[in-house]
């Protein structure tokens, strides 16, 4: 029913720790699991998962994820229409029929929502030209109604919405919201699993969001799975954030229910291969250990989603 792909930052230890892996170690990773495309981080600079900067390394990348068989979507940020031509000429470069990005703009979310609106008009046509849809990303700015809100703005089949299963509790917005506001016009979405840490058991001492292994955390994955193929979206992408750590970005809301839910709290003592809030101070100290713990949680990732959206029949 639905196409998975793997998000290369799934195994982003391997691409900052071992020595030869790369892109194309990548892509015969994610066929070697079975999925049926791979999503890759050109977010920063060198085109960071990319790792190439040539057409003659694109049309090399493009080749590989061919000979898999694979489909292929890429990730940037930023909504700059300079920057998104670039990328979306990378994007069909590579055979990537989707690119991923999100706001960079700062200000009141008014004024985000204004410029967002703006750039993202401009790059319409530039996206329909490439025949690449830009996918624009509630990423821990933006709620689901104001992410709706902008792409009614931009009013282009060109400019759709990643919606992310986690990314709405860095604002305090429940997930199943945010997929409300902004359902209709996912095309692919982030798939993952979150906890919350509070305060006193974060290391910088802030309200965290903490990703844990996948089917670990509090998210109704399975639920959420189900809206998002009810809406139409055909497309969703792995996404392993075990050890992602992010500070929440608003002012509390008494309406959220703190330690409870989707907002429960992970507690201490923290088993790193489950919870680690400071994965900094793990990977400098064993980067190897790093390496192996997010192996194992790959490979028991990839089993519990294979086989609870099986159980479920929200896959074949």
């Amino acid at each position: 029913m639905i196409n998975l792909y793997l998000h290369s930052f799934s195994l982003r230890c391997h691409f900052r720790f071992v020595d030869d892996f790369d892109v194309f170690s990548f892509i015969d990773r994610t066929a070697a699991w079975g999925f049926s495309g791979v999503s890759i981080s050109a977010n920063r600079p060198g085109y960071r998962h990319l790792c190439g900067t040539t057409p003659e390394h694109f049309e090399k990348v493009r080749e590989h994820i061919v000979s898999h068989q694979l489909l292929c979507d890429l990730d940037t940020s930023g909504t700059s229409p300079d920057h998104l031509r670039t990328l979306l000429e990378i994007a069909h470069a590579v055979g990537a029929s989707k690119l991923r990005t999100y706001t960079r703009h700062s200000g009141s979310p008014e004024e985000m929502i204004a410029l967002s609106v703006r750039d993202l008009k401009e790059v319409a046509p530039i996206a329909e030209e490439t025949g690449v849809t830009v996918m624009f990303e509630n990423h821990e700015d933006f709620t689901g109604p104001q992410v709706a809100r902008i792409l009614n703005g931009v009013d282009s089949p060109w400019i759709r919405a990643l919606y992310d299963y986690g990314n709405s509790m860095m604002v305090l917005e429940d997930p199943l919201e945010a997929l409300e506001a902004m359902g209709e016009f996912a095309v692919n979405a982030h798939l993952k699993d979150h906890v919350m840490v509070s305060p006193e058991h974060s290391p910088d001492g802030k309200l965290s969001v903490l990703g844990v292994p996948i089917g670990q955390g509090n998210l109704p994955i399975v639920e959420i799975t189900r809206r998002l193929i009810n809406a139409g979206t055909r497309d969703i992408t792995f996404e392993n954030v075990w050890g992602y750590r992010a500070p929440v970005k608003v002012a509390l809301d008494t309406n959220t229910q703190l330690g409870s839910g989707v907002f429960s709290y992970a507690t201490p003592p923290f088993e790193p291969e489950c919870a680690l809030p400071d994965m900094e101070a793990l990977a400098e100290k064993n980067p190897q250990q790093f390496v192996a713990f997010e192996n194992a949680v790959m490979d028991d990732g990839v089993e519990w989603l294979k086989r609870e959206l099986r159980i479920t029949q929200l896959i074949t």
